[in-house]
């Protein structure tokens, strides 16, 4: 049995930090994934998928990440539900996040430092002539990527 979720999207919101009661982190956050195909008006629409994520990573995910940040998610698909304050049962769909890859800097700054050290590292890094926005966002399409 196979029970396995891949995303890679944009944070909708700041991710939701709270502690429970004996301490453990937890952050709730909802990601922007892009469908890969566009509607009849030529529009790409996106799903926005409920994600939640414990611990240590959680804490990561709050402190660098925010809104429109750029994320990798690999986890699990839970589903769970409750009886909602009408009594009405609830169902709640959601990914738990196993592990969130950042794939932003949290600013620009950081990726210029990131620059000047891998620069003063030694000479067995590899040349990178050519690369004019390196450490700088570059403007892509989602056609430019090949998945």
């Amino acid at each position: 049995m196979l029970n396995r979720a891949v995303l890679t999207g944009r944070l909708t919101a700041d991710p939701d930090l709270r502690y429970t009661s004996s301490g453990i982190a937890v952050a709730n956050f909802t990601v922007a994934v892009n469908r890969p195909f566009q509607n009849q008006q030529g529009n790409r629409e996106a799903d926005f998928i409920n994600c939640v994520i414990w611990r240590k990573q959680a804490e990561n995910l709050a402190n660098y990440m925010k809104k429109g940040s750029m994320v990798g998610v690999d986890g699990r698909i839970q589903t769970r539900s409750f009886d909602g304050q009408d009594g009405k049962r609830v169902f709640i769909t959601e990914i738990v996040a196993e592990s969130v890859q950042f794939l932003e800097n949290k600013s620009s700054e950081g990726s210029k430092s990131s620059n000047q050290q891998n620069s003063n590292t030694g000479q067995n890094e590899p040349n990178h002539k050519g690369l004019e926005n390196e450490g700088e966002p570059v403007d892509l399409n989602d056609d430019d990527l090949p998945f």
